[in-house]
């Protein structure tokens, strides 16, 4: 059961108008949000920040940003985060081959070495203690710019935010998180857990 019981999705006006930006994402505004506009400026303020970070300014993909927050979601063990990132990397195109083997990516033709490097580094930033070393650091240097670097950190910082944000709020689940979980993550043990 949620700490806190989320508001209603047409509670505040503004946070409803930049909340759209879900719709394309997820299909449906995050609870997660619903829950932050108790305080609309932390509400305003996440929505302005997700949506830089999700912007692509180079060239990263919405895929592989997705994918890129599932694995951080995945390390750090937040299933309502798990669920909606598999859900947006699947809305932004991602196969079912590849949600299905994403934990199988450095022995995978699935995936590019640039995909990989990204992968390893979001894994790495997201272990306590941090595990970025020399070598994941060269990896990265060689597939992306510092741009790009900088993108795919604000991604994985992002969700570590979201992370402990949904696991101590035990922010209820969507339905169709619900589904793109169970349908994509059953083979890694994902389940609803608190979420409920």
């Amino acid at each position: 059961m949620a700490l806190v019981t989320p508001l209603s999705e047409n509670h505040d006006k503004e946070v409803q108008e930049l909340a759209d930006f879900f719709n394309e994402t997820l299909g449906f505004c995050p609870n997660s949000v619903l829950t932050m506009q108790i305080r609309p400026a932390i509400a305003k303020a996440f929505i302005h920040l997700n949506k830089a970070v999700m912007d692509n300014q180079e060239s990263l993909t919405a895929e592989l940003k997705r994918l890129v927050g599932y694995l951080t979601s995945h390390v750090t063990g937040c299933q309502y985060c798990k669920a909606h990132t598999i859900l947006a990397a699947k809305r932004y195109g991602a196969s079912e081959q590849r949600l299905k083997n994403i934990w199988n990516y450095k022995n995978s033709s699935l995936y590019t070495e640039r995909e990989k490097a990204a992968f390893d580094f979001a894994i790495a930033a997201s272990t306590i203690p941090n595990g970025v070393d020399q070598h994941i650091e060269q990896n990265l240097k060689k597939h992306f710019t510092e741009g790009e670097v900088v993108e795919l950190l604000g991604v994985i910082s992002l969700f570590g935010f979201l992370n402990r944000w949904n696991d101590s709020m035990a922010t209820t689940l969507e339905q169709g998180a619900i589904q793109a979980g169970s349908k994509y993550l059953h083979e890694n043990h994902w389940a609803v857990e608190k979420h409920k």
